[in-house]
């Protein structure tokens, strides 16, 4: 998709505090791997012995390795084709999916997946719908698969139970959109929302993020590292920006009379 639709520009999501320090990276040690040992038997064993990395696609070896290893998943969830449909082994059901999306551009997106879906004998489709029926069906968590977001920001606290929290699982409307429960989940919310130091937060939040992208939820997608503007030059703005604000406009810009007089560049 990034060679082809975005003109490279993107770089592949690897977590969900993607380009901050709460990001999971390599392998957990100090405390945050003492908040992990905690819930060792809760936590996939991937966690501790191995750094989170996407499968990467790209060129047409990958691709069959990556398809194989999806037979091999779905015979072991007790699926296998037959008559090139992938089914139930036990009832014979063919296993299908519906990509759910509010708008066209989000279709190509949902598309890109469905040759390998079908190879695999799966049958995928997409649906548009106006964004009305969209939050409808969302907040009903009736859906199989839908693209969406979840912003964070550097001091990640209660809203975390709202995204990935068993409570709120169950709520209409939570943004608990992936229906998770999962009790090492719950606790390392907890660890999160009640941390008492910044160490402790982001221990805990790098542990939360890991367990979350070893239990495969979602399928990340992509970032990109900058903010695109289109302006007038007749503005100023602090010579040391914000990280993650340089978009807060106008809030921390100001009219600059000399830039607006043509006087500066």
């Amino acid at each position: 998709m990034n060679r082809q639709f975005f003109f490279g520009q993107y770089e592949r999501i690897g977590s969900f505090f993607e380009g901050t320090e709460l990001a999971a990276t390599d392998l957990p040690q100090g405390l945050e791997l003492q908040i992990l040992d905690g819930l060792r038997d809760q936590v996939p064993a991937e966690a501790f012995n191995m750094p989170f990395k996407n499968s990467v696609g790209g060129n047409p070896e990958a691709v069959r390795a990556n398809l194989r290893e999806a037979t091999r998943l779905l015979r072991e969830a007790g699926y296998q084709v037959r008559n090139q449909v992938l089914v139930n082994s036990k009832t014979g059901e063919p296993l299908t999916v519906e990509f759910l999306v509010e708008a066209p551009q989000y279709e190509r997106i949902a598309l890109f997946y469905m040759a390998s879906l079908n190879r695999l004998g799966i049958d995928a489709t997409v649906r548009t719908v106006d964004q009305a029926q969209y939050e409808n069906r969302v907040r009903r968590f009736d859906f199989d698969v839908i693209i969406s977001a979840w912003p964070q920001s550097l001091s990640p606290s209660n809203e975390q139970r709202g995204y990935w929290g068993s409570q709120a699982a169950d709520q209409p409307g939570s943004r608990n959109v992936a229906g998770i429960k999962n009790p090492a989940v719950d606790a390392l919310i907890d660890r999160v929302t009640f941390a008492k130091t910044r160490q402790e937060l982001v221990a805990a939040t790098r542990a939360l993020d890991r367990v979350l992208l070893w239990n495969h939820y979602v399928v990340p997608q992509w970032t990109y590292t900058k903010e695109r503007t289109l302006r007038w030059n007749r503005f100023g703005k602090p010579n040391n920006m914000p990280e993650f604000g340089a978009a807060d406009f106008p809030a921390i810009w100001w009219w600059d009379a000399d830039k607006a007089a043509g006087r500066q560049d």
